[in-house]
């Protein structure tokens, strides 16, 4: 059901290209995004509504939400979802709230300061997936950030199903009421990017796009991030778990499955010191995916290139291992994991012992679940507060305080070749500026 990977005796020089991943072919994908956002850009909401059409399979006389859809989508949530998602939202604010940086200023000479000033984007768009499973979760993560960031305008947009009427699921427009969100779009899919990046005769254009979908949206990302700011590229998802002979089969076995549940392609990695728990883990895998509601999909995200366990002498090569990988989740099982967790610098979110499963931070630990994929976790960040605010340094000098540091611009200046810059600063006092100064290059 999952293969093997041995590397013991010595890790490869080469870890990244050793361990399993999904093959994600993002720049086949330009190609056919790229007619589809043009068609948006020049036509606007006409052409929305026909890609709509043709991708969903369901006809929409307007792309934005009614907001009787939402109140009614509130009024007809289930008590207990109600409240699950009520307390998400709230352990979310708690850890977000936190993330907000104060602007801070520096005396960098008498008269002389720089402040670092953080200011939200203007306007967000927000892309909740549809497909296989319904995301209210995704509402959360993104939303909330974003309105605790101080974005004074947000919109999400979620695919519209044909089994809603046209409109996103239901639960999604709920999450979106409980956040005091009203402007929600039906599109899904590279033309919801285009929608956003453009902007429409419905849709006003948004500062930045964040959100993880499929490799169309992707794509269209990657496409039109000159044009409008992007939080990530996000792809499968994935799970790595580093465990030793401390682990319990029973636990990591559920784990691996549990985000092999998102699709086919989702990546579940088990790195071990243990061969002993590797057996008992492939033992223990095929009654659990047996017992889920979406055994078939597991069990082919289990068996493809993405999924696998990783043998490795001891846990400083599993340390390694995992670093390489740089997974978008990464659970540890081992004695003392806070320690080995401590340890770890490439992974989008670390979930530390047995009583921290993925699944915790998919919907209530009050993490962010927008998390890097596909190796990016060894230069980028999940999303946050800080996604979606600017450092701007405002410069203040007196008149003193250039003139301290108008002869080493000068120097400077020349020592570019870039003689106005200089001149540009001797122009404030009395001192005169060489007639062979020219304008070029300031």
């Amino acid at each position: 059901m999952i293969s093997r990977i041995d590397l013991r005796g010595s890790l490869p020089a080469n870890l990244r290209d050793v361990l399993p991943r999904a093959e994600l072919d993002v720049e086949a994908a330009l190609e056919k995004v790229r007619p589809i956002c043009d068609d948006v850009r020049h036509r606007g909401a006409a052409a929305v509504r026909e890609l709509t059409a043709r991708f969903d399979g369901v006809e929409i006389a307007t792309a934005r939400v009614p907001a009787e859809a939402l109140e009614k989508a509130l009024r007809e949530l289930g008590p207990e979802v109600r409240a699950a998602l009520e307390e998400s939202i709230r352990r979310a604010r708690l850890v977000h709230r936190d993330q907000r940086r104060a602007d801070v200023t520096t005396q960098v000479v008498p008269g002389g300061t720089v402040t670092e000033r953080w200011v939200p984007v203007d306007r967000v768009g927000l892309y909740v997936p549809g497909g296989r499973a319904v995301y209210p979760s995704s509402v959360v993560m993104n939303v909330v950030p974003a309105q605790e960031a101080g974005v004074g305008s947000l919109a999400v947009t979620s695919p519209a199903q044909k089994e809603h009427g046209g409109l996103p699921h239901p639960t999604i427009l709920a999450a979106c009421a409980l956040l005091g969100v009203d402007e929600v779009y039906s599109v899904g899919g590279a033309q919801a990017v285009a929608m956003f990046a453009y902007g429409t005769e419905e849709c006003p254009p948004a500062t930045m796009v964040t959100g993880p979908g499929n490799i169309w949206v992707a794509a269209a990302k990657r496409l039109l991030k000159g044009r409008v700011g992007i939080d990530s590229e996000a792809g499968p998802t994935e799970i790595a778990i580093l465990a030793d002979e401390t682990a319990d089969p029973v636990h990591v076995a559920a784990d691996l499955i549990s985000q092999a549940e998102h699709d086919v392609i989702a990546a579940a990695v088990l790195v071990t010191t243990s061969a002993e728990l590797a057996d008992a883990v492939e033992k223990e895998l095929p009654g659990q995916v047996s017992a889920t509601r979406h055994s078939e999909r597991i069990a082919e995200a289990l068996g493809g290139r993405q999924s696998g366990i990783v043998l490795v002498d001891s846990l400083d090569d599993g340390v390694k291992v995992v670093d390489a990988y740089a997974a978008e989740h990464l659970e540890i099982h081992t004695a003392d994991a806070a320690e080995v967790a401590g340890r770890i610098r490439n992974a989008g979110a670390i979930f530390v012992g047995p009583y921290a499963p993925v699944s915790l931070g998919d919907y209530l630990a009050g993490s962010n679940h927008v998390l890097p994929t596909g190796g990016c976790a060894c230069h980028s960040s999940g999303l946050s507060v800080q996604s979606f605010l600017r450092g701007i340094h405002v410069v203040d000098y007196s008149r003193d305080a250039l003139a301290g540091a108008a002869a080493h611009v000068s120097v400077l200046a020349d020592a570019e070749d870039l003689p106005a810059h200089g001149a540009a600063v001797r122009a404030r006092f009395d001192w005169q500026v060489p007639s062979n100064v020219s304008s070029e290059g300031a």
